[in-house]
């Protein structure tokens, strides 16, 4: 009789036990699953994969280090690092660990401590929905130390049903501000019809130079595309710009992850917005998510101050080469504000690039 109120109570232990953890496992996710979406549709990380390797390295936000540092991953100091830093056993005593001031900062710093690491590189060719392959790749890559880590990810995956926030993400928009509200479980914002047609409203748009490496913690580069820096007022979500599939991303979004999220090629997206080696944007915007047409949806655009070729062709949804061609002019030619850019057809010889309302004489 004994024996069995030992075996019984031990089980009762066990089973309440497990109780505490699904129910701070289910508190650790509520709180931290908009930020995981957020950081996905930033970098491409999946969201799933950041809410279990934050479930697990935090015990579901119990753990003294994350307590003391706001340190959601377990992220060592490392050489680069020059930020806070606390002290904690790990697999040798008194190790350094990164500090943070808020959860944010951690969750971002995990995605770009994956996104700009060489050999976590490889994890990014992979859909964001294959949990499973991400899980064995960070093993695989040295994240963690532990052999069955990818095994308890996966667990953790599947018990918290963790997958449905990657497939949220994958049905965001890219944030169109810079408001840290967008995934707010309580705000709703007004949203423009999917297929509704884009009216170029920006009065100006910043010169377009060419990509530029910006360094990053880790030592490595990262390629930037310096675009338009105006903030026009694009509907949210996908829309169409000369019956084109098009999206206004923000600054600070990964066109790698935007184009897994859209089911697009990389290569493809960077040859559909005739980009070369860009990941991160720097400023906000227009993306195209299919090739542009050859003629645009009105005979000429009159630039603007500061407009560029490059911002031409993409705020009027027609191939850059074609502009070019058009207009006979090449692609660093330096526009004024009232020239006339022709989007159909040649321009007339003596008009080409002249400002409107002007003929242009021959010097």
């Amino acid at each position: 009789m004994k024996k069995l109120i030992i075996a019984a109570s031990a089980l009762c232990l066990l089973q309440v036990t497990k109780a505490q953890q699904t129910t701070a496992s289910k508190s650790y996710v509520d709180k931290y699953k908009d930020i995981a979406m957020k950081e996905m549709i930033r970098t491409g990380v999946p969201a799933s994969i950041t809410l279990a390797q934050g479930i697990l390295e935090t015990e579901s936000g119990q753990s003294n280090l994350v307590r003391s540092s706001n340190n959601h991953f377990g992220i060592k100091c490392k050489t680069e690092w020059t930020g806070a830093k606390v002290y904690h056993d790990d697999d040798a005593k008194g190790e350094c660990f990164r500090s943070y001031n808020t959860a944010e900062e951690s969750y971002a710093d995990h995605s770009d401590f994956l996104r700009n690491r060489p050999h976590y590189a490889f994890l990014f060719q992979l859909d964001p929905t294959n949990y499973e392959g991400w899980a064995k790749g960070l093993r695989k890559a040295g994240y963690a130390t532990n052999p069955a880590y990818a095994q308890m990810l996966m667990k953790i995956i599947v018990d918290n049903n963790l997958q449905q926030y990657t497939l949220l993400a994958m049905n965001k928009p890219a944030e169109t501000g810079n408001n840290g509200d967008f995934f707010a479980s309580n705000t709703a914002k007004p949203q423009q019809p999917a297929n509704e047609t884009a009216a170029p409203v920006a009065n100006a748009l910043n010169n377009e130079v060419e990509a530029a490496d910006k360094p990053t913690p880790s030592g490595q580069s990262v390629k930037i595309a310096q675009t338009m820096a105006a903030p026009p007022s694009y509907p949210t979500g996908t829309f169409k710009i000369n019956e084109t599939n098009v999206m206004y991303a923000d600054a600070g979004v990964s066109l790698f992850a935007l184009a897994n999220n859209h089911n697009i090629t990389y290569k493809k997206l960077l040859e559909f917005n005739e980009l070369d080696n860009v990941d991160i944007l720097e400023n906000a915007s227009l993306i195209f998510l299919e090739k542009k047409p050859r003629k645009g949806a009105k005979d000429f655009h009159v630039a603007e101050q500061g407009e560029t070729l490059e911002a031409i062709a993409q705020k009027e949804g027609v191939r850059l080469e074609n502009v070019l061609l058009y207009n006979r002019i090449p692609r660093n030619k330096t526009l004024h504000a009232g020239d006339k850019i022709y989007l159909r057809g040649n321009a007339p010889v003596a008009a080409a690039t002249a400002p409107a309302g002007k003929t242009a004489k021959a010097s």
